[in-house]
């Protein structure tokens, strides 16, 4: 039997380092969805914010930038937790050999993006994401106690008197597996829209799966637009042009070549993301076009070029030539604020089951992330809920009491389009400014999907998976945005919308 103390699935920053941090005596399980690297952490391109050895910069000031970002939503406990336990995990991200990019006299080099106040981003050119990532997968695969399913699908969980079963989808066969104590760290949401900066593995499984067993989802409509995606309708999946390129100074433009930040917000180019694509829109709307540009080309090119290597060459590819072309940008779907309720240790409102990483909600965040703070908390909180798994572990019986899972043998595939389907509506109805009108039309269209995947009896296979999962997630997201919305009038600007 495939019987585990702990199943973490998710092979990103937050899954490993939660398995990092786990005992040695723990047998311990991880997922992956697909190939180890393909995550939402290995594209992190900006870098892991944090005050950590600064002589300048405050756990406090760092907090404040949190708060006034995020709308003064977010839960002081979480992230007073976020900001001052910082220091803790880069530094151990620092001693597992994580390669931080440092200035000519030895001190690590610490970047500034929208939003922030200090300098106090640690990164690795413009590729921090992998560079964690293949760190923690260095460190975690070298621990005998745990294991490592790759290219593995999780289809479905329920809870057990004795923990947890988790069906999933391995070598084209569907197996069960149990575990005591389950973590989920499934990412992001992403591929519920027709453009994100998402990767493949993004459609709201952990946080589907959650939800049908019964934990608090909370405030899943808080969702991040980030306003520099690099403008190519011809792919889903759209490539970030990083924060960090207007925290060195690039200017974003309208279709006319001319800066316009100023008609919106004083902080400019540094405005948080939300601002900023809220303006976008807003400039979109004034000028009656779609055509955005960050420009950097002002600054030196052998800078450019060294500063941001693997967006020079990605836009050089696409024909670009960042140090002497503006680049064609536009908002798309980024990040989640919003998921798996949970408390400062991870744990949601199901006994033994965790959530770390971006499909849970600490609520460091507020409505808007700071840029940055999400590989931070990816990191703080997977290892609070290890050390709580670690310390309740101890008294845990060791019998297992598998769920029978129902596996719909010979039932036929679900029919072609439902995915395409969802991603329309929610492109349409709730995309940077909410579509007040056509919310309850969405809705009624999600909710009819999902019902005919809850009640038919398909094929489980990975189509089925996915379309059930974003199914779901576009259901409790549509319904908590048709609440808010339909408790206001109108969807007030954050700022004042000059005339055209």
């Amino acid at each position: 039997m495939n019987n585990f103390d702990v199943i973490i699935t998710g092979a990103g920053a937050a899954g490993l380092y939660c398995a990092y941090n786990l005992s040695r005596d723990l047998n311990v399980l991880v997922i992956a969805k697909r190939e180890l690297t393909l995550c939402n952490s290995s594209l992190a391109q900006g870098g892991i914010a944090g005050v950590y050895n600064s002589p300048t910069d405050s756990p406090e000031n760092h907090k404040h930038d949190t708060f006034v970002a995020g709308g003064y939503e977010n839960n002081p406990v979480t992230t007073d937790i976020l900001v001052n336990e910082a220091h803790l995990d880069i530094g151990r991200l620092i001693e597992l050999g994580a390669d931080f990019d440092k200035t000519p006299d030895g001190e690590y080099h610490r970047t500034l993006e929208g939003g922030h106040s200090m300098h106090r981003i640690f990164h690795h050119a413009d590729s921090t994401g992998y560079e964690i990532e293949t760190t923690l997968l260095r460190s975690v695969q070298a621990l005998e106690n745990v294991t490592i399913w790759e290219n593995t699908l999780v289809c479905d969980m329920a809870k057990t008197p004795t923990g947890f079963s988790f069906l999933v989808l391995k070598d084209n066969e569907l197996i069960t597996a149990n575990s005591h104590f389950a973590v989920l760290a499934t990412g992001g949401i992403g591929r519920v829209y027709e453009y994100t900066t998402n990767s493949a593995i993004a459609t709201g499984d952990g946080i589907a799966m959650a939800y049908r067993l019964g934990a608090e989802i909370k405030n899943l409509c808080y969702i991040q637009f980030h306003p520099t995606a690099f403008s190519n309708r011809h792919t889903r999946e759209c490539f970030l042009i990083s924060e960090a390129v207007r925290g060195e100074g690039a200017y974003l433009k309208n279709c006319a070549g001319e800066r316009f930040m100023h008609l919106y917000d004083k902080r400019l180019e540094l405005a948080p993301r939300d601002v900023v694509s809220h303006s976008i829109i807003f400039e979109s709307q004034r000028t009656g076009s779609d055509k955005f540009y960050l420009d950097i080309t002002h600054k030196d090119a052998e800078f450019i070029k060294k500063r941001f290597p693997m967006i020079y060459k990605n836009l050089l590819d696409a024909g670009f030539d960042m140090t002497t072309d503006m680049i064609p940008i536009y908002p798309c779907q980024h990040y989640l604020m919003g998921g798996i309720k949970v408390d400062e240790n991870s744990k949601t409102t199901i006994d033994r089951l965790y959530a770390c990483g971006e499909c849970s909600c600490t609520g460091v965040h507020g409505n808007n992330r700071l840029a940055s703070n999400s590989l931070l908390e990816a990191h703080v909180f997977s290892r609070r809920a290890a050390v709580q798994i670690n310390n309740s572990a101890k008294d845990c019986e060791k019998a297992f009491a598998p769920y029978d899972f129902e596996l719909n043998e010979n039932s036929p595939k679900i029919p072609h389009g439902y995915r395409t389907r969802i991603r329309r509506i929610m492109q349409s109805t709730y995309f940077v400014i909410p579509n007040v009108d056509g919310l309850m039309t969405g809705l009624e269209e999600v909710t009819d999907i999902m019902t005919v995947l809850d009640s038919g009896s398909f094929c489980i296979d990975r189509d089925y998976v996915e379309a059930r999962s974003l199914a779901t997630v576009a259901y409790i997201i549509l319904s908590e945005a048709f609440k808010i919305c339909s408790n206001s009038e109108e969807i007030q600007p954050l700022f004042e919308v000059p005339d055209k």
